[in-house]
């Protein structure tokens, strides 16, 4: 039995075009990575160390984008209004899908609901470092000199997690010190090696190798166990007496909403490769990169967990929404 020509072509098309084959096609062009971050700092790094990996599940390359502002909101709200095909996708933090809603009085997009969780990527503890110049040569002593001098003292942030780190260690040490926000992390650990802010606490992405090369002065660690990649440093808890001090940084990959399933699929199956790759534990080891692969649902329980978490250390912290 013939079957005729315009038959046939409506059949072709009419499998060509169907959702189940774009989905099996994903991807068949470059995919966009948001980092909203600026260049240099922890997300940018550890994004750019995924991304290569990712390549080599994909088959396409993945165009690392950097859009820094607003503690990562700038970034978050791009691949919150991007089209839910897969191709943009976030290189998502503790701040952009945990802590900035109880940052920001208004966000131009719905934290819990704007992002579909693809895969948890990994952590990493901070580090509390001071200029080489101030007059205190433990974390004690940092936080004496600033009881005697209520608010002249200052810190730099440039992310949440340097922000509330700061700020939750002044309010349980019982001390005021001044914040002084920056655009990026490695802009800000230019002006504490150059001595115009005091403190800076932040991942060891940025910290660690300036640390390791005299150029600040290392305090302390903020995890609740001494890291591994410098094990000379206290924790906070046993530096000042604590019991409930912690604060770690986390990365994972969103996509926005309403992506399909198996294109999620996909892209996780991706992050979890490039988790285990020996090329990624290799170049973050040092720095205490823990990473942690996973499903999309334990990365969205672990989103809700978190973000109690942060929610609690910034009212704790007394930090007000701007």
């Amino acid at each position: 039995m013939r079957i005729p020509r315009r038959l046939l072509a409506t059949l072709a098309a009419t499998v060509l075009f169907s959702p189940l084959a774009f989905s099996q096609a994903f991807p068949n062009k470059p995919i966009k990575a948001v980092v909203p971050f600026a260049p240099g700092s922890a997300t940018d790094q550890i994004g750019r160390a995924f991304a290569a990996e990712m390549v080599k599940v994909l088959g396409q390359p993945i165009v690392v984008d950097n859009k820094p502002g607003v503690n990562g909101m700038l970034g978050a709200a791009e691949v919150a209004k991007a089209a839910p095909d897969g191709y943009t996708i976030l290189i998502g933090t503790n701040s952009t899908n945990a802590a900035l809603k109880f940052l920001q009085k208004t966000l131009p997009y719905d934290q819990d609901t704007a992002f579909a969780p693809v895969g948890y990527m990994g952590s990493v503890p901070l580090i509390v470092g001071i200029n080489n110049d101030v007059p205190a040569k433990t974390l004690k002593e940092f936080v004496d000199m600033a009881k005697a001098k209520p608010g002249q003292v200052t810190f730099a942030s440039a992310s949440t997690s340097q922000l509330v780190s700061s700020e939750m260690l002044s309010s349980m040490a019982g001390v005021k010190m001044t914040n002084v926000p920056y655009k990026s992390g490695p802009a800000a650990m230019t002006d504490l090696i150059g001595g115009q802010v005091n403190m800076f606490t932040a991942d060891f992405a940025v910290m660690l190798p300036q640390v390791k090369g005299g150029k600040v002065r290392g305090l302390a660690v903020t995890s609740s166990k001494r890291s591994a990649a410098i094990p000379e440093l206290p924790t906070v808890n046993e530096a000042l007496g604590l019991k409930d001090y912690e604060l770690i940084a986390y990365f994972a990959v969103f996509a926005p909403a309403g992506t399909p399933p198996d294109v999620i699929a996909k892209l996780n199956q991706a992050v979890n490769a490039a988790a285990n790759s020996k090329e990624v534990q290799d170049k973050f080891a040092a720095i205490g990169f823990a990473v942690e692969p996973g499903t999309p649902e334990a990365l969205a329980q672990r989103g809700r967990l978190e973000t109690a978490k942060w929610g609690k250390a910034i009212k704790d912290a007394k930090i007000e929404p701007q």
